[in-house]
C-alpha cells in the first residue's frame, strides 16, 4: 500500500519545489484506470452491492409478424388497418408505425415496427393482439423488440452452463435458536430501518442490525417470519438471517406499489398501477406472481384497473388489495380473486384456472377462504328489489361442490369473520327493519367442522346497538364484540360452547361503558385488550376472559397502533408520525405492566413484530408441556432471578459510581475553598473566618453624579 501524506506534509513539499498550491485545480486530476493508490474509496461496497439498475433496450416497440405481402399502392391501405387496430391499445408516437418494402420488389416484407409512448403499452398491445386473426392467411404474431434482439444474440453451438461451487448459506432459522428466547421486531424512523430483538428482562430493546436508505417504501416480513421483504422503484427484494440480513433475491417489477406473501411464503404478488398515455383510460394494473426462492415469474396478469376493481375495500387507483387471496394452510395449493359475476381460483401447479374455467356466481361482491382448509366463503347481495334473496355459500374446492348456503333477507351489509382453526364462520348482518329508514345487526354462526354444518344466529340484547368491533379468539371459541355508541360503548364476550350444550352460544359477560373501539386477543387466547385507539387517546384495559376480570389498564397518548409478540407474552403500542408529539412505542407484558419506552422522530411505520412459523410440536406434546409448565418453568423462574440479581447488582454499581461522582466533585470544590481562603481573607479586611452567621449584612447607598447637562428652552 502506498504511503499517505498528511496536508501538512503536501504543503511543506510544494514549498520546496515552488509550487502554488492556490493555482491547482484538484478536481481536475485523474487517476490512472484501474489505479487507486491504495486509498480504498468508502463506496467501495455500494457499487458492489446496490449498482443502479437503469432501463435500458426498446421496451416500447413491438413487432407484428405474419402482415399481408401487398404492393406500393395497397400499402396505405394497410397501414390504415395496422394503425386502426393498434391505436386502440395505446398511443402510437408520431413516426412511430415502419413497415419495412423489398427495394427490388416495392411489396411490403410482411411485418411492421409499432413504437408507442410507454412499455406498458407496448407490453398490452402485444398481449391483446398475438393470435389476432387478420384473416385466414394472417394471424398475427407478436414480440417485444428487445426480444428479437435476445434471440439474435443466442449462439449457434449449445455451451454447457458453468458449474458454480456449492457455498452454504446462513440458516434462515437460527433467530428462533436464541437463548433468552426473545423475539425480533422491525422499526423505521427517518431514513434509518432498524431489526431489534425485544429484551424485556433488560427493559430495553436490543439492536440486530441497522440500513440507512433500505428500502424506498416500506418494509414486510413474511408471514413465517423467513424473510424481511423491502420495496424499490425497480422492484421488491427479500433478506433473510438472524443478525446478518443478507439479501437473498430480486424481483423485477417497476414501479411497484404493493406486496403479499403466500401463506406458506411459497410465492410472492407484486403489484404496480400506471398512468394512462389517453387521460380518459383508467389506470393500467400489472400484477406478477414470483417463486420466492427462485425469483420466477410464475404468471403475470395485466389490464385496466376497473377489471381488478371488484370486490373488497381499499387499494391503489381503485382496485382492492390484495386482488389474489391464498387458501388456508401452508401448502400455498389455490389462490382466487373476484371478477364479474364470477370468482376464478387457480391452482399452483400450472397456475391455470381449476378445470380451466372461472366459477359463475351472478352479482357476487365478496369472499374470502377458510384459513385452514379449501373452502370459499361466498356472498351475493339481494337481487330484484329483495325479490331474490343475498346469500353467504360454502364452497368446497377443487370439486367446487357447495356445502352449505344460508338466504338472508333485507340485508344491507354483509362482513364474513373466519375463526384462526377454520372450526367457526361468523357473518356479521347489517337488516333493515320494515320501514327502511334505519338498520340493526345480526350474526349468523357456522359451526364448519360440525356434521351438515349447521347455522345459529345470534342478536344482541339491543337490536340498534351499532357492532363497532368484532374479533375472534385465535385457536379458541370465544369471540368478542364491541357495541353501542361512542365514546363508552359496551363490550360483550361471547363462548361457541354453553355448560348444558356444546352446540349452543351462550354470552360469558358484557363490560359496560369502555373507551375502546378495537380489541386484540393474544395470539395465545385467554387473554384481550381493549383499546381506545386514535380519538380516544390510546386507553388500554388489560382483561382476562378466563376469570373474566381486569388485569390492568393503561394509557398510550394518542397511540395509533397495538401488536402482540408471537408468543402473547408482550404487548406493543405505538405512536406514528401521523401525530406531531411523543412519537415512539411502549412495549407492554401481557398483563399490563409498562416495561420500557422508547421516544423515536420521524416514526413512519409502526412496529413490526417477526412472525414465528407453527410449532411443529403434536397437541399432545404441548398439553403435556401445559401441565407440568412448574416443572419446566424453574429453570426460567432461575433466569430471570439471575437477570434480577444482576440488575440489581448494576443499579447499585450505577448508584455508587454517582455516588463517588458526587463526592469528587463535592472534594474539589472543598479545596478550591481552601486554596482561595487568603484572597477571602484580604476582601473581608483580615476576617479570617467564613461562617456567614458571624457577620452583619448592612445596606449601604451611594450616591454618584454621573453627568451634567444645560439646556437652553425657548418660552416662545
Amino acid at each position: 500500500m502506498a504511503d499517505v501524506m498528511s496536508m501538512e506534509d503536501i504543503r511543506a513539499t510544494a514549498a520546496r519545489l515552488n509550487v502554488d498550491l492556490s493555482s491547482l485545480d484538484l478536481d481536475s486530476i485523474r487517476l490512472p484506470a484501474g489505479e487507486d493508490f491504495g486509498v480504498i474509496s468508502d463506496d467501495e461496497d455500494l457499487k458492489k452491492d446496490e449498482s443502479l439498475e437503469f432501463e435500458e433496450g426498446f421496451g416500447n416497440i413491438i413487432v407484428v409478424d405474419n402482415l399481408p405481402v401487398v404492393p406500393k399502392e395497397k400499402f396505405e391501405k394497410l397501414e390504415g388497418v395496422v394503425r386502426k387496430i393498434y391505436s386502440q391499445i395505446g398511443v402510437i408516437k408520431e413516426d412511430g408505425l415502419w413497415m419495412p418494402v423489398d427495394p427490388d420488389t416495392q411489396k411490403t416484407l410482411g411485418y411492421c415496427f409499432i413504437e408507442y409512448n410507454t412499455p406498458q403499452e407496448a407490453e398490452l398491445a402485444k398481449e391483446k393482439t398475438n393470435g389476432y386473426k387478420l384473416d385466414r392467411s394472417h394471424i398475427f404474431a407478436v414480440n417485444m423488440f428487445d426480444d428479437i434482439e435476445k434471440f439474435m444474440k443466442v449462439p449457434e453451438e449449445w455451451a454447457p452452463p458453468e458449474t458454480k461451487p456449492y457455498t452454504p448459506g446462513e440458516n434462515l432459522q437460527k433467530w428462533l435458536t436464541d437463548e433468552k428466547a426473545r423475539d425480533q421486531f422491525v422499526i423505521r424512523a427517518g431514513s434509518d430501518t432498524e431489526v431489534l430483538w425485544n429484551d424485556a428482562r433488560q427493559s430495553k430493546p436490543e439492536l440486530v442490525y441497522t440500513r440507512t436508505y433500505w428500502t424506498e417504501s416500506f418494509v414486510q416480513w413474511s408471514p413465517m417470519g423467513t424473510y424481511l421483504a423491502t420495496v424499490h422503484r425497480q422492484g421488491a427484494q427479500v433478506w433473510g438471517g438472524a443478525t446478518t440480513f443478507s439479501r437473498l433475491m430480486r424481483y423485477a417489477h417497476p414501479q411497484v406499489k404493493l406486496i403479499d406473501f403466500s401463506p406458506g411464503e411459497r410465492f410472492l404478488v407484486t403489484y404496480s398501477s400506471h398512468e394512462p398515455s389517453n387521460p380518459r383510460d383508467t389506470h393500467r394494473v400489472v400484477i406478477n406472481i414470483f417463486d420466492v426462492r427462485t425469483g420466477k415469474v410464475m404468471r403475470d396478469f395485466k389490464g385496466s384497473a376497473d377489471e381488478f376493481a371488484i370486490g373488497g375495500t381499499g387499494g391503489v387507483s381503485g382496485v382492492s388489495w390484495p386482488v389474489f387471496r391464498w387458501s388456508g394452510g401452508k401448502d400455498d395449493k389455490y389462490f382466487a380473486r373476484i371478477g364479474k359475476n364470477v370468482v376464478s381460483v387457480y391452482e399452483t401447479e400450472t397456475f391455470a384456472l381449476i378445470d380451466k374455467k372461472s366459477i359463475k356466481v351472478e352479482n357476487v361482491i365478496d369472499f374470502s377462504w377458510s384459513p385452514t382448509d379449501p373452502i370459499l366463503a361466498l356472498f351475493v347481495p339481494e337481487l330484484g328489489g329483495g325479490n331474490q334473496p343475498a346469500r353467504v355459500s360454502l364452497v368446497q374446492i377443487p370439486s367446487k361442490e357447495e356445502l352449505r348456503q344460508k338466504n338472508l333477507f333485507s340485508v344491507s351489509d354483509c362482513k364474513m369473520y373466519w375463526q384462526s382453526n377454520g372450526d367457526y364462520l361468523a357473518v356479521k348482518v347489517d337488516r333493515y327493519t320494515k320501514t327502511k329508514k334505519s338498520t340493526y345487526t345480526g350474526f349468523e354462526l357456522f359451526r364448519i367442522k360440525e356434521r351438515d354444518i349447521p347455522i345459529e344466529v345470534l342478536e344482541l340484547e339491543n337490536k340498534n346497538d351499532k357492532i363497532i368491533a368484532f374479533a375472534w379468539e385465535p385457536k379458541g371459541h370465544r369471540f368478542a364484540v364491541i357495541h353501542g355508541d361512542n365514546p363508552r360503548p359496551d363490550v360483550s364476550f361471547y363462548s361457541m360452547r354453553s355448560g348444558t350444550n356444546t352446540g349452543r352460544v351462550s354470552k360469558l359477560t358484557t363490560l359496560k361503558g369502555k373507551q375502546a373501539n378495537a380489541l386484540f386477543w393474544s395470539p395465545a387466547g385467554r387473554f384481550i385488550i381493549l383499546a381506545g385507539l386514535k380519538g380516544l387517546n390510546g386507553q388500554l384495559e388489560f382483561y382476562n376472559v378466563d376469570e373474566l376480570e381486569t388485569m390492568a389498564q393503561g394509557e398510550h397518548f394518542m397511540a395509533t397502533d397495538v401488536e402482540w409478540d408471537p408468543t402473547g407474552r408482550y404487548v406493543v403500542t405505538a405512536v406514528t408520525s401521523v401525530h406531531e408529539m411523543e412519537n415512539g412505542f411502549n412495549v407492554w407484558s401481557f398483563n399490563g405492566k409498562l416495561l420500557y419506552r422508547i421516544l423515536k422522530d420521524h416514526f413512519f411505520q409502526v412496529i413490526l413484530v417477526r412472525p414465528r412459523p407453527p410449532s411443529f410440536l403434536s397437541p399432545e406434546k404441548e398439553e403435556e408441556i401445559a401441565k407440568n409448565l412448574k416443572k419446566y418453568s424453574k429453570k426460567y423462574e432461575a433466569e430471570d432471578q439471575d437477570v434480577s440479581m444482576l440488575l440489581s447488582e448494576q443499579d447499585r454499581e450505577k448508584r455508587r459510581m454517582l455516588k463517588e461522582e458526587w463526592e469528587r466533585w463535592i472534594g474539589e470544590w472543598k479545596r478550591l475553598h481552601e486554596e482561595e481562603k487568603l484572597e477571602r481573607q484580604k476582601l473581608r479586611d483580615g476576617e479570617a473566618s467564613d461562617e456567614e452567621e458571624e457577620y452583619e449584612a448592612k445596606e449601604v447607598e451611594i450616591e454618584e453624579l454621573l453627568d451634567v447637562s444645560e439646556e437652553v428652552i425657548s418660552f416662545d
